[in-house]
């Protein structure tokens, strides 16, 4: 199992469909998940540190499970089936729940907790960028910067 970094999220053209790519930590593997607009849109607030005016559901997830006295431990990508991903939450106690990636990973990053995918998920469907496409990591990193998470409103999912 390896630990994930999110690079961020884009929106693959011409289907305006969402992409989050998350970064082995101490690997060279990215890993492309493709996601809904509105789950895009929570993981670029959280990225830029932008806190809405009412909370988004990843933020009243977070309240509810602390109201509740649980903690979040951590989030693992588990499975790749017919080109749809798994995850579970992982909660103390080894509670774990079933969710989405997307959802997963944009409360992980509320909570501020590891994410992680296990290594026959990378296996399938992890990408190796050579050297000469860093280049374009390093694009999609100032895109990153420069994206607002209006851009992800109105896309199809």
């Amino acid at each position: 199992m390896s630990e994930m970094r999110v690079v961020g999220v884009r929106v693959e053209l011409p289907a305006n469909q969402p992409i989050l790519l998350l970064r082995e930590a101490q690997g060279e593997r990215y890993l492309p998940i493709w996601i809904g607009s509105v789950e895009a849109t929570a993981i670029a607030l959280e990225q830029q540190g932008v806190r809405p005016a009412r909370p988004l559901t990843h933020d009243l997830l977070k309240e509810v499970i602390g109201a509740l006295g649980r903690e979040l431990e951590q989030v693992v990508i588990t499975d790749l089936r017919e080109g749809t991903f798994f995850a579970e939450l992982v909660f103390d106690g080894n509670v774990r729940v079933s969710a989405r990636p997307s959802d997963s990973v944009a409360l992980a990053l509320r909570v501020g907790v590891p994410i992680h995918a296990v290594d026959a998920v990378l296996d399938e469907a992890g990408l190796i960028i050579p050297d000469e496409q860093e280049d374009e990591v390093e694009k999609f990193r100032e895109f990153l910067e420069s994206v607002s998470p209006e851009d992800f409103r109105g896309a199809d999912t």
